[in-house]
């Protein structure tokens, strides 16, 4: 994150309207919107004005867990910016492990030259996990470059071109029928730990890769690092990509960073950047002073 160009950013948007930076507040009773990552518990209670909170990323689960949060919409940050870069993280690693790239390097450290077999993308099955604005932008364009595309989410979704599942009736068929989990859902109480080694084992055993592979740019508190790690070692899981983890930034002593079928990436698979979400922000305030309604407003109860 650059602060030269949020700077420059908020300066712009001051332009536009009256901004105060937290926690260099004369008069909290000014506050109309948040804008927030993080903020500490019970922060957003002491502005008697507030009427919407605006998360600066697609997650909210860093809000919806305080007990003192007001009772006004929280929004999350939905953009083609947002979402086009999940895409490209998404498309990128499962094309990584789909040419097994991971074994090649390894090969070159040794200078080994052995072309291994390579499957087609229509061999291959994925499962994407989790099918709001980003999954579902993902799971489309694995679809069209040729892999067996499915989508899985608690209520149903019509993606072109992608087989999708819904509910946890439909959960372990879901799993049954898929090579690489490419895992992107929001932060629960029903789905924090879940990509673990029950979850592994229940993914497709006779794929066309050499393995079950697992892909989170979802939330740390999805995983349990213990038993991917295990799962690693015991055969269960063939590779990883991570880009998020239970603690961040990922300690040194973790041995995630060292195991040569993980790859680590630091929390940066689509990264909310200043001009797109002030932009984000901007428009959705002044259709809701128009008195037109808020998109992609958090149901804080269902935790998304």
């Amino acid at each position: 994150m650059d602060p030269e160009e949020w700077d420059e950013a908020i300066t712009r948007l001051a332009q536009q309207r009256r901004v105060r930076v937290w926690p260099y507040l004369e008069d909290p009773a000014e506050i109309e919107y948040a804008i927030v990552w993080k903020p500490p518990r019970g922060a957003l209670q002491g502005f008697p004005n507030l009427r919407a909170i605006f998360s600066m990323g697609a997650g909210v689960d860093h809000l919806v867990g305080d007990p003192d949060l007001p009772d006004v919409p929280i929004v999350r940050f939905v953009a083609d910016d947002l979402t086009e870069q999940m895409s490209e993280y998404v498309l990128h690693h499962v094309l990584l492990h789909h040419r097994r790239h991971l074994e090649y390097a390894e090969q070159q450290a040794r200078k080994v030259w052995n072309p291994l077999p390579q499957p087609t993308a229509r061999e291959v099955r994925v499962g994407v996990m989790g099918c709001g604005v980003l999954g579902s932008a993902a799971a489309a364009k694995l679809g069209a470059i040729g892999f067996q595309t499915r989508g899985w989410s608690r209520t149903r979704k019509d993606i072109p071109g992608v087989t999708t599942y819904a509910g946890s009736d439909e959960f372990l068929t879901f799993l049954g029928g898929t090579d690489i989990l490419v895992c992107l859902l929001p932060l629960t109480p029903q789905t924090r730990g879940l990509l673990g080694g029950k979850l592994i084992a229940a993914m497709a055993p006779d794929g066309a890769l050499p393995g079950r592979v697992i892909i989170n740019a979802g939330r740390g508190g999805l995983q349990n690092e213990a038993e991917i790690l295990a799962a690693l070692e015991d055969g269960t899981l063939w590779a990883a990509s991570l880009d998020v983890f239970e603690t961040e930034p990922l300690p040194e002593s973790s041995p995630l960073w060292r195991h040569p079928r993980v790859v680590v990436t630091p929390h940066n698979a689509a990264v909310s950047r200043p001009e797109p979400l002030f932009d984000y922000v901007l428009d959705q305030i002044q259709r809701f002073e128009r008195g037109e309604g808020l998109d992609n407003v958090v149901d804080v109860q269902r935790g998304y």
